[in-house]
Formats: structure tokens, sequence, C-alpha cells
């Protein structure tokens, strides 16, 4: 069960289920739940998916809006994880995120 950290507007996307794909640099994480803490707030999702390659290749003109919700434009999207990651080579990891089921 991957943790990851998420900054405050991240983890809001993520609880309106308006960002669906989580872009992480780095090979998967081993897992099918992941846990995403903002402060002492955790969320889980269940992964339905996980692609890897370059930053280009997983975040595209297909999918950018999933990743970076408020993003206008594919540059808009990888310009925002280019500030998380000044380094943008090598592999990244993305998680499809499913919406958990309602208690």
């Amino acid at each position: 069960m991957p943790l990851f950290l998420a900054k405050k507007e991240v983890y809001t996307w993520l609880k309106e289920g308006t960002k669906t794909i989580d872009v992480r640099k780095g090979n998967p994480k081993w897992g099918d739940i992941a846990v995403f803490q903002s402060g002492a707030s955790y969320l889980r999702f269940p992964i339905v998916k996980k692609e890897t390659g370059m930053l280009e290749e997983v975040v595209n003109a297909e999918n950018y809006w999933l990743v970076i919700p408020e993003a206008k434009t594919l540059g808009d999207a990888l310009a925002y994880l280019r500030e998380i990651y000044p380094v943008a080579d090598g592999v990244f990891t993305a998680y499809y995120l499913a919406q958990p089921k309602k208690p």
C-alpha cells in the first residue's frame, strides 16, 4: 500500500474526484491501494492501473486534466509537475485511481 504525501490542493482534487491519475517520479510502488496524506488527513483509493515512462509519455493530451485538474493545456500540466520535479528526466509512474465505494 503506497503512501504518498499530497499538497493541500492535490488532496482537495483527489477528495472531490477531479483528479483520478497521480504521477510520481520513480518506478511503481508495490500495492493496489494508494494512500494520500495531507497533514493529519488520509484518503485511500484503489489503483486500477499503473503506467511507467518518461513524464511526457505518462502525461499527455488525452489525460493531462485528470492529472492536474486546473490545467488548461498539456503545457500547463507539465509545468506544474516540473515545479515539483525540477529534474524531469528518468522514469515516472502514473497511478490510475478508482473512486472508493461509499459506505
